[in-house]
């Protein structure tokens, strides 16, 4: 017989100190800083301690005794319990104070180096349906709130719950079903729920993760600001039959939404999501779609990778073209390398300024999507070379390709490898335009730098409101 639980504890009457990391705010209790999501500073609250540690604790709130008056009414019914968008209930001005703060604490904390006056950060152009991209999970139970496992009125025993959503932060098997996620423009909730109704109508099984079966496994929607859209549905065959099954999906929603041009779909028996190494099979129209900047256009495919904020990623990328060429005569025709190019976007942005863009990118496909994107817009100033970076980028290849005047440097959420930013250093580009996902990671980065260049401008850039994450640019120039 299993021992009683001892109840978690509740801290009465706390009053929300400030924001703090990964969308979270913070209090402080005796000798404990206590992290809860879901509140603003000023709230006054109640919360339930989940986690405690040596030197911090993890709450939720249990109860709203008064609201702060720094607090925006969220707009998602969704919100509190998908996770995405944890910032809804903070006004979007506080979003970007805390952002820039966020952006200040790190360089200066992590990176220790010396900092100019950082531009106030670039807020998006749109706060809502601003992502050209959205993945969402099918699962043949859903998971449920408290809330609905105390709902009399839900058939819990029923067995029939399947749901196609999004995964609960922390858990690979639990998606909660959404009804509508405003993202994304509106087009992609209709598609979505009626290929959950359609797919339940013919008796279609929605994958069990634990147990790998069930055939509608995940759906991957892209859109673009030439209007088009492209639908990859995963499936997971567990019978011969289940592709007459699936191609009667497909065709169903060819029917129904005839806006998707790019209609594909794979069936994926891995034990993961991911299809880089899957061959995809097109349905319906082309297997790509395009997105304009300026007068250039770039092909985007399934496996691509784009800035997910169309309108915003312009403004990012004109930021870093500033950057590299402000100061700079306009004959003066850099050598450049673009460091992890993906699809070759910043690349081709800036190669009319330049005498030659050298870009370096991980997956082959988006270095093949890169040279794609520099034949359709006749840019013939662009060498593309895929691998990991580590290996391509070393003192024999900057021999063999010349010494850059200015590297371009977007590396994941990681950073840079050290060994890649001893390269960089040897090579001694006059200058360097460093765009991170993680001002962490690019702190840190900064470091290594210092003692051959020097942080000249800082520039926050707001990629996706409603969150925590931010981008910013930081132009370095070689000391001396």
């Amino acid at each position: 017989m299993s021992k009683n639980r001892k109840p978690n504890p509740i801290l009465e009457g706390i009053t929300i100190e400030a924001i703090a990391s990964e969308g979270k705010c913070l209090f402080h209790h005796n000798d404990l800083v206590v992290f809860v999501p879901f509140c603003v500073p000023g709230d006054v609250v109640d919360v339930e301690i989940v986690k405690k540690k040596h030197r911090y604790a993890e709450g939720r709130v249990v109860r709203f005794i008064s609201q702060s008056q720094v607090r925006a009414t969220p707009f998602c019914e969704h919100f509190g319990i998908c996770g995405g968008c944890k910032w809804q209930n903070l006004p979007y001005e506080e979003q970007l104070k805390a952002k820039q703060q966020q952006v200040f604490d790190q360089l200066t904390r992590i990176g220790k180096v010396e900092l100019p006056p950082f531009n106030p950060i670039l807020g998006s152009v749109k706060t809502k349906e601003y992502r050209n991209k959205l993945e969402f999970g099918c699962c043949n139970r859903r998971w449920f709130t408290k809330e609905e496992l105390q709902d009399q009125s839900l058939d819990l025993a029923s067995g029939n719950h399947a749901g196609i959503g999004f995964h609960i932060t922390g858990a690979f098997d639990k998606i909660y079903p959404i009804n509508r996620c405003w993202l994304m423009d509106d087009l992609h909730n209709q598609i979505r729920n009626e290929i959950a109704r359609y797919a339940k109508e013919i008796g279609m099984t929605f994958y069990d993760v634990k147990a790998q079966k069930g055939v509608l496994r995940n759906l991957m929607f892209r859109n673009s600001n030439t209007g088009e859209w492209m639908l990859l549905i995963q499936f997971h065959y567990d019978r011969p039959e289940d592709e007459d099954q699936a191609k009667m999906l497909m065709q169903h929603i060819a029917d129904m939404f005839p806006q998707i041009s790019s209609l594909i779909y794979v069936d994926n028996q891995k034990g993961n999501d991911t299809i880089g190494d899957l061959e995809l099979t097109t349905f319906k129209g082309t297997d790509f779609i395009y997105e304009t900047m300026e007068d250039l256009k770039f092909k985007v495919g399934p496996k691509s990778f784009y800035q997910t904020n169309t309108e915003q990623a312009y403004h990012l990328y004109s930021v870093a073209r500033n950057f590299a060429f402000e100061g700079q005569p306009d004959d003066a025709k850099p050598l450049i390398y673009d460091l992890y190019t993906g699809t070759g976007t910043i690349a081709n942005f800036v190669a009319r300024k330049a005498t030659k863009v050298i870009g370096i990118e991980y997956v082959p496909e988006a270095i093949e999507d890169a040279k794609v994107n520099s034949r359709i817009n006749s840019i013939t100033n662009t060498e593309f070379y895929a691998g990991d970076m580590r290996k391509i980028l070393t003192d024999d290849f900057i021999r063999a390709h010349g010494r850059p005047d200015i590297i371009i440097t977007d590396p994941p959420r990681a950073g840079m490898h050290p060994d890649v930013v001893n390269v960089i250093l040897n090579a001694a580009p006059s200058r360097i335009v460093y765009v991170s996902c993680n001002p962490a990671t690019q702190a840190r980065d900064l470091a290594l730098l210092d003692a051959d260049y020097r942080v000249e401008a800082v520039q926050p850039v707001d990629m996706f409101p409603h969150t925590p994450h931010v981008e910013n640019v930081v132009l370095l120039k070689r000391r001396g």
